[in-house]
């Protein structure tokens, strides 16, 4: 519970083995083999605007604790206008709001790279969680008519119960931008050095190839932008 109204749902994901990325998409090759050691908690959902105003609300950062721009007001859709920065500070936030709740060595994180495509491809190896094509029936990109952001869990769930892994707003991770080698990799995260954080999921605003399980999204990490949100992850660090 963040307050007496807003929850912040998570799911439990065991600790696996999976192929990482598409050979089809040129930032997403080589395919190679990832392992997981830890499970680890990841939100049910994007983190909503009322999620971020509830644990944003008298924070002495100067940031806006409902940033959302074009689509504010909106309670139930995901927060987006913000930057990987400012959720750095919305992580700090949270696990001080909750350090009576939460066991020792465990935190409020962005998941890595891998973590979020194992989740979002939940035990699949198709080109998205559902098959090996697209439909605006699936979720929300620039072809569903939408033109916007939509309630968060608005579409179906992946096979492991999470909603919006594809679509809706871009989401960012912990990793920086990194190519990938052709080795297996254990718990992986991400390149040591770099200017840009990774992004995954697709967008409403982009085509239906973005939102690949393997579609990667890259850029600065002050950047805020309509299309991008966040999700939540909580792990044993």
């Amino acid at each position: 519970d963040l307050n007496a109204s807003v929850q912040l749902q998570m799911l439990w994901v065991e600790p696996g083995t999976f192929s990482m990325g598409q050979s089809e998409i040129s930032s997403a090759a080589p395919v190679h083999d990832v392992t997981l050691s830890k499970g680890f908690y990841l939100g049910k959902y994007e983190v909503t605007q009322a999620q971020y105003q509830s644990v944003m609300t008298g924070n002495t950062d100067s940031l806006s604790a409902t940033p959302s721009t074009r689509y504010n007001g909106n309670a139930n859709r995901p927060v987006e206008t913000v930057s990987w920065d400012d959720i750095q500070i919305f992580l700090s936030r949270l696990n001080a709001q909750q350090s009576g709740n939460i066991p020792a060595g465990w935190s409020y994180v962005l998941p890595t790279e891998a973590e979020w495509e194992y989740a979002c491809r939940a035990g699949t190896t198709t080109a998205y969680s559902w098959g090996a094509t697209i439909a605006t029936s699936n979720a929300n990109y620039s072809s569903s008519g939408l033109s916007q952001t939509s309630d968060a869990g608005n579409y179906a769930a992946n096979p492991w119960g999470f909603f919006d892994m594809h679509g809706n707003v871009w989401e960012w991770t912990a990793d920086r931008y990194g190519t990938y080698s052709s080795g297996a990799q254990t718990d992986p995260t991400g390149a040591a050095s770099g200017s840009y954080r990774v992004g995954r999921g697709g967008s409403w605003s982009y085509p239906g190839t973005s939102l690949r399980s393997a579609s990667r999204y890259f850029d600065t990490p002050d950047i805020r932008d309509i299309g991008i949100g966040f999700r939540v992850g909580f792990k044993q660090q």
